[in-house]
């Protein structure tokens, strides 16, 4: 067995070795720890696109930023630069297209085809429609009947031309006499119903004539025109008829049990176009109301006395 030896004396030389090989040791270690990464720098082009993201599923909410929200918040709606102008009419809420034409005195189609509208369920609160034709517009309703042609005489073409006689001057000159009557004439007025008046005329509240009868009474045209609406889309008025006369006058017919007519047709002075009941009303009534551009106005003031 070998004697102990004592450890060699640690002399100012080996304890600077020593010192020397803990800071190594150290250092090595501080650069393999995780914690300390160098940074790393990105040297992708600029134009590099990102990284696709995973799907989102139908669940998830999204943050919307700021910015995005404030442009679709800004978006304007359809017309609004032509608010507040001659012409254009602002939708409020309950509007339809329907009431939109009643309360401007026109077909509703005609407003729907003048804005480019093809689905006239689609409109919205604060979109401006313009509801006059943007130029004088064949489509307005002329319920004149059209005077026939003159007699056409035919010949050869080497033929000269005969001179009128006295028994065939009279059919030349007739379809001149028999000129159309002007689109803003008032017209031949009648009562719509034979029954009384149980509510006057309220510029606000009826807008109209509450007419009393029996379910089934003939509810008449109370002058020429052509059907505009015919339905019961308007809330309020149950089934309804509304026809329109000239570029000024329409009338509407309301809360009748069964309608004799539809769209686009033309009804004349009398014509019976619907019977009297009680749909989106308390009791069996006719609501009648005559409209200048638009505008409810006092039909007992138009009608003939009785």
């Amino acid at each position: 067995m070998k004697p102990k030896t004592s450890p060699e004396p640690m002399t100012p030389r080996r304890l600077r070795a020593l010192s020397a090989l803990v800071m190594l040791v150290s250092l090595l270690a501080a650069c393999a720890s995780p914690s300390h990464r160098a940074p790393v720098e990105d040297r992708r082009p600029a134009t590099t696109s990102p990284r696709p993201t995973a799907p989102v599923s139908a669940g998830t909410s999204l943050s919307v930023a700021p910015l995005a929200t404030a442009e679709l918040a800004a978006k304007p709606l359809p017309g609004a630069e032509n608010a507040g102008k001659p012409g254009y009419y602002t939708v409020k809420p309950g509007d339809t297209m329907i009431r939109v034409g009643l309360e401007n005195g026109q077909n509703w189609r005609d407003i729907a085809r003048w804005n480019g509208i093809d689905n006239a369920n689609l409109i919205e609160v604060g979109q401006v429609l313009r509801v006059v034709p943007p130029i004088p517009d064949a489509a307005v309703a002329n319920t004149q009947p059209v005077a026939a042609p003159g007699r056409i005489e035919s010949r050869p073409l080497d033929a000269p031309a005969s001179t009128p006689t006295a028994a065939s001057a009279p059919v030349a000159a007739a379809p001149a006499a028999a000129a159309p009557r002007d689109a803003e004439a008032e017209p031949n007025w009648m009562w719509p119903a034979a029954g009384a008046v149980v509510t006057p005329f309220d510029d606000v509240k009826s807008k109209g004539l509450a007419i009393t009868g029996k379910a089934g009474d003939p509810v008449y045209a109370a002058a020429d025109g052509r059907v505009v609406y015919a339905g019961a889309g308007l809330r309020g008025y149950g089934n309804l008829v509304i026809v329109k006369h000239n570029a000024t006058y329409l009338t509407a017919y309301a809360h009748n049990q069964t309608l004799l007519v539809k769209e686009d047709q033309v009804v004349r002075r009398g014509q019976k176009i619907a019977e009297m009941g009680s749909s989106d009303a308390e009791r069996v009534q006719l609501h009648f109301e005559i409209r200048r551009q638009g505008k409810p106005v006092d039909p007992s003031r138009l009608l003939p006395s009785r």
